[in-house]
């Protein structure tokens, strides 16, 4: 099965925190799981850190790190992810970082490993 990490569940597997389910911690120790982290995410990341909101010892290079030591395969942004976006409902979410890895998960058939429950308004599978 494959699973598109929401950016939250990225930093918790990273930081190793105890807010990170059950569920999706058998999902991220499964070698048998594809995991993928949207560039998105990424993205979301380095702006976090560029405002300060974020600190990472060793910064977007250690983020980098972390997701290809845990088997994280990094997906881009493809055309069809923007298009499927743009169709989304705006239901409660206006995050457009969300809303880009809901389309992400749609397009690509894969199951959303996120903590937050706003994603069963869009019909996405999703773990937690």
């Amino acid at each position: 099965m494959k699973y598109l990490l929401d950016t939250q569940v990225i930093l918790w597997v990273a930081g190793n925190s105890p807010l990170l389910s059950t569920k999706a911690a058998d999902v991220v120790l499964d070698a048998n799981t594809e995991k993928y982290v949207s560039i998105a995410s990424v993205w979301e990341v380095s702006m976090k850190i560029g405002t300060k909101k974020l600190d990472i010892a060793g910064g977007l290079p250690e983020f980098f790190k972390m997701i290809d030591g845990n088997g994280f395969v990094t997906l881009p942004i493809e055309r069809e992810y923007l298009s499927c976006l743009s169709a989304l409902p705006e239901h409660p979410h206006t995050d457009l970082f969300d809303r880009l890895l809901i389309a992400t998960a749609i397009v690509e058939n894969m199951t959303l490993l996120t903590a937050d429950e706003n994603i069963t308004k869009y019909g996405v599978r999703y773990v937690w």
